[in-house]
C-alpha cells in the first residue's frame, strides 16, 4: 500500500516548498522520512544544539544547518517551518517564524493556551500566512470520509461522542510528561487528540465545559474527565490517563447508528452499526503508517491556496476548549 502511493506521488505534478526542520528529536526523523517520501525538499534543520543539528542534516543529507533558530527564519529560501520541539517552546518560536514570514506547521500542542495562538494567528492574518498542527486525525482520510458520512444523515442527526485515551508512562518525575516546567500531564499531550476527535464529531464549537482532575505528585494532570456540551445539544465525554492504559477507542452516537474508530489518531478503518437492524459496515480509507504523509499533503495544498481556515478553525476550538479546562483546574484566572 505504502509502495503503491508513493508511486502515484511520483506521477503527480504537484508544487512542493522548501520546509526547515526546527528540532532533532523522534518525531523530527519521522517527519524527515515522510518528507523524503514525498519528495519534498528539506532545506535546513535547526536544532537547541548545533551538533544535533548538524547529526541530523548528516542522517538525512539535509544542506544547510543553521546555527539558532533566527538564523533559519531569517534565510529567504525557506518557505515552510516544521516545529518539533517540545510544546512548551511552540509559541516563541511560532511568533518569530511568523514574524520571518514564514508558513508554520507545529506538532502538537500547537501552543500551551490560546492566548497563545491567538496571538501567532493574528500575525498570520496580517502576513497571509497558513498555521496547522501535528493533530494527525484532522489529516487522515478516514476521517474526511467520516465527516461525509455524518454530513449526509444517513444516521441521523449526532447525539453524543465518547473518548478513551490512557497511556502509561514509566514513574519517573524527571520525565517531560510529569515535568510542569515543560508543561507536562495528560491534556496538552494526549488530550489533544481526544478533544480534536469530539471536536470533528460536533456541529459546532462546544460553549459549556466541564471537568475533574487526579494531579500527579509534580503538581501536573495525570488523569482527567472532561464533559462537553455545544448549542446543538451534542454532548462529549473525555477520558484521560497517562499511568493506566486505556484504549484510544472513540465513539460517535447518532440518531440512527453509531461510529466506531480505534486507535483513532492515525485510524484508517472504522465500523459503523446501524440500530435498526444491527447491521454492520466497515470503513477502510488511507493507511495509518501514511499519517505524516496526509499532514505534508494537507500542508502544501493550505499553502499553496493560502486557504487552511476550516482546519485553523478546528485548532483554534481544540485549543479553546483545553485552555478552559485548565482554567476550571485554577491554572488560568
Amino acid at each position: 500500500m505504502i509502495r503503491a502511493y508513493l508511486k502515484k506521488k511520483e506521477m503527480e505534478n504537484s508544487m512542493h516548498y522548501n520546509w526547515g526542520i526546527v528540532g532533532s528529536g523522534w518525531i523530527a526523523h519521522d517527519m524527515a522520512n515522510a518528507l523524503i517520501q514525498e519528495g519534498v525538499g528539506i532545506y535546513g534543520v535547526a536544532s537547541g544544539h548545533y551538533s544535533s543539528a548538524k547529526k541530523f542534516s548528516e542522517e538525512f543529507s539535509i544542506e544547510h544547518v543553521y546555527e539558532t533558530y533566527q538564523v533559519m527564519f531569517e534565510d529567504e529560501n525557506i518557505d515552510i517551518v516544521y516545529i518539533a520541539t517540545p510544546h512548551n517552546s511552540h509559541y516563541e518560536i511560532m511568533k518569530e517564524a511568523l514574524t520571518h514570514n514564514k508558513h508554520v506547521f507545529c506538532e502538537k500542542a500547537i501552543t500551551l493556551n490560546s492566548m497563545e495562538l491567538n496571538e501567532c494567528v493574528e500575525i498570520a492574518k496580517k502576513r497571509h500566512l497558513v498555521i496547522s498542527d501535528g493533530v494527525t486525525l484532522f489529516h487522515m482520510p478516514l476521517f474526511k470520509e467520516l465527516k461525509k458520512v455524518i454530513s449526509s444523515n444517513s444516521l441521523g442527526p449526532v447525539k453524543m461522542v465518547q473518548v478513551n485515551f490512557g497511556s502509561f508512562k514509566e514513574y519517573d518525575v524527571k520525565n517531560r510528561f510529569f515535568n510542569p516546567d515543560l508543561a507536562g500531564g495528560a491534556l496538552l499531550d494526549i488530550g489533544v487528540y481526544a478533544v480534536s476527535f469530539a471536536r470533528w464529531f460536533m456541529s459546532s464549537k462546544p460553549n459549556t465545559v466541564l471537568t475533574t482532575m487526579t494531579p500527579f505528585e509534580t503538581g501536573v494532570d495525570e488523569s482527567s474527565g472532561i464533559l462537553l456540551k455545544n448549542i446543538e445539544n451534542e454532548i462529549a465525554t473525555i477520558s484521560l490517563t497517562m499511568r493506566a492504559k486505556q484504549p484510544k477507542r472513540g465513539l460517535v452516537a447518532c440518531e440512527n447508528g453509531y461510529i466506531e474508530v480505534y486507535n483513532f489518531p492515525r485510524a484508517d478503518k472504522a465500523k459503523i452499526t446501524y440500530t435498526k437492524d444491527g447491521h454492520t459496515e466497515e470503513i477502510v480509507c488511507g493507511e495509518s503508517g501514511l499519517a505524516l504523509n496526509y499532514e505534508i499533503r494537507d500542508m502544501e495544498e493550505y499553502v499553496s491556496s493560502l486557504n487552511g481556515q476550516e482546519n485553523l478553525s478546528y485548532v483554534c476550538d481544540v485549543m479553546d476548549v483545553l485552555t478552559e479546562v485548565q482554567r476550571l483546574w485554577g491554572k488560568y484566572e
